[in-house]
């Protein structure tokens, strides 16, 4: 979906959103005309410093245009993760950027669709909700059956609630790249 420079120009506007917050500076910054950033997709920003997760947020579906969902998840990534304290000016050059572009949505029928490596799985019932982006199986090499049940931990339900047919499971795919991978 992105070439190597369309995916260079979200990393590097990811990095300055965060060194601008950290900078405490308000600074917009242009859109370039490439349509693909004009597109509304879903996106995750993720953070890992030393290989180990930092902050990750974004939106399962696209809401805006990527090049404002790349913008507003790398602040939040950096300074919102509830899991994490914020992002400091002493850590920021150990911190290694991932972007993952987000296809849409499929609800799984059958299990057997989904398939570890290429799909990354969101589940729901009720007011619980959960998501594992496509690389979180393959980093803890789960099998598939792990898979399901973290995504249900992660939604805040018992390890087995992909059995329950109330529970509505998702599979998508992700075009996923990071500063590491391009920008070394």
């Amino acid at each position: 979906m992105l070439n190597s420079s369309q995916k260079k120009t979200l990393l590097k506007l990811a990095r300055q959103v965060i060194m601008n917050s950290l900078n405490k500076e308000k600074k917009q910054f242009e859109i370039p005309e490439d349509e693909i950033f004009h597109k509304t997709t879903g996106a995750f920003v993720t953070l890992h410093k030393n290989g180990n997760l930092r902050g990750c947020i974004g939106y399962i579906i696209g809401y805006r245009r990527l090049w404002d969902t790349i913008s507003e998840m790398s602040e939040a990534a950096a300074f919102g993760d509830p899991r994490f304290s914020p992002v400091t000016q002493d850590e920021i050059d150990d911190i290694d950027i991932e972007i993952s572009i987000l296809s849409e949505l499929i609800r799984v029928k059958n299990i057997d669709e989904v398939i570890i490596g290429r799909d990354g799985l969101f589940m729901k019932n009720g007011f619980y909700s959960g998501l594992l982006l496509p690389q979180v199986a393959t980093e803890w090499g789960w099998d598939k059956n792990t898979f399901l049940k973290e995504t249900c931990r992660k939604a805040g339900m018992s390890s087995n609630c992909w059995q329950d047919p109330k529970t509505e499971i998702y599979r998508f795919s992700a075009e996923i790249f990071s500063e590491k991978e391009l920008l070394s």
